[in-house]
């Protein structure tokens, strides 16, 4: 599906700000009420957003259910580019894909709709983390299970102090404890801004569990937290997250 008009104006002028090292991950939410919905959602995406979008260049490919989120049920579909203008030249390039815009005619029907509401929200990743890691796959592992983390800050300035503290420590801690990052963003469009988001992989719900009582635990973390200006209490005013499973067509597995 076609990103909106309001995202294209945004992407049109890459800025000195955003250099086109740092990769940028357009999330959209389908959020729907029955059960049909989601098949007809999960028919769409797997068999023209995704091949459509690969076709026009997006990097690489997740897609999602919840295992705990609000407003269930929804799919996630994730999409990384390396720049802007490559977000840009993908949006202008599936618009113009005639097969996929038959696809769309025939999933969007007025009258009939296959979800409740799309909501999109785009990203900028970290310049710590310029670039997502996909955890290995073999293709015969179970599927693991993500867990999406959504940081709000009360200002812009708490915002960024948040930022550098993922990136001068709390990221490191995770990888150490073996929480494997998936990706870190900054929001550039979307809701409740400014706000920060990053998605973790973990075996299973078990493992996932242990290794945040670890962190919670550690020296480092509980040094770094106490550090003057770091505590959650001055540069974060909201925490949200989501427990994600991928589907079976998801690249990021």
């Amino acid at each position: 599906m076609a990103a909106t008009a309001a995202l294209s104006v945004a992407v049109a002028q890459p800025s000195a700000e955003s250099p086109a090292h740092n990769h940028y991950f357009l999330l959209r939410w389908y959020f729907m009420r029955s059960g049909p919905q989601v098949d007809r959602t999960t028919k769409f995406l797997s068999g023209a957003y995704l091949p459509a979008a690969k076709r026009a260049g997006a990097k690489k490919m997740g897609f999602f259910s919840p295992v705990i989120g609000e407003r269930s049920p929804f799919i996630l579909a994730m999409a990384v580019y390396p720049s802007l203008s490559a977000l840009e030249s993908s949006d202008a390039g599936m618009a113009a894909d005639k097969d996929f815009q038959g696809a769309v005619d025939a999933y969007d029907v007025i009258g009939d709709p296959a979800y409740v509401r799309i909501e999109s929200e785009l990203l900028r990743a970290f310049d710590g983390f310029p670039d997502l890691t996909a955890p290995p796959d073999d293709g015969k592992r179970a599927a693991r299970v993500f867990e999406m983390r959504t940081y709000e800050s009360p200002s812009e300035k708490a915002g960024r102090r948040k930022i550098k503290m993922f990136e001068d420590g709390e990221a490191g801690i995770f990888r150490r404890l073996g929480m494997a990052p998936v990706f870190f963003g900054k929001g550039m469009i979307g809701a409740n801004l400014p706000s920060l988001t990053y998605m973790l992989s973990f075996d299973d719900l078990a493992s996932r569990e242990r290794l945040w009582k670890a962190f919670g635990a550690d020296p480092e973390w509980q040094k770094l937290r106490a550090q003057p200006g770091l505590s959650d209490a001055e540069i974060v005013s909201n925490i949200s997250n989501q427990m994600l499973r991928p589907l079976n067509f998801s690249e990021i597995r």
